[in-house]
């Protein structure tokens, strides 16, 4: 799966084991050039390259996830951390992993928000 993690998740700490598990990660955490992207920002460029976005920031990215439905504007998915901490990064990758088994083809995700 195509994923994009957001600059408040940890690309060693939550991206290694999702690579490690076979998704094609990007973290926004390890590249200087996205630091200070908007969230819309982050979402067109995960929309852009059809990965799901991943981030604690839902007091942000939901209402946006509903803005864009409401316009008629796709995105590839995004996934809400609500109740982990962002060092919790086990308990993090369980649930992208449970969703992501729940939803297993990259088209599914399209425009779906979920939260953990």
């Amino acid at each position: 799966m195509r994923l994009l993690l957001d600059h408040n998740l940890s690309g060693r700490g939550i991206g290694g084991p999702l690579r490690a598990n076979g998704h094609e990660v990007r973290a926004l955490q390890e590249e200087s050039e996205t630091e200070g992207l908007d969230d819309p920002d982050v979402l067109a460029l995960a929309t852009s390259q059809e990965r799901i976005v991943v981030t604690r920031n839902s007091r942000h990215f939901g209402p946006l996830g509903r803005e864009w439905a409401e316009l008629g504007r796709q995105h590839a998915g995004i996934i809400l951390i609500w109740s982990f901490d962002h060092s919790q990064f086990a308990s993090i990758v369980a649930g992208v992993e449970r969703y992501l088994a729940a939803y297993p083809q990259q088209e599914q995700w399209r425009d779906l928000v979920v939260g953990l």
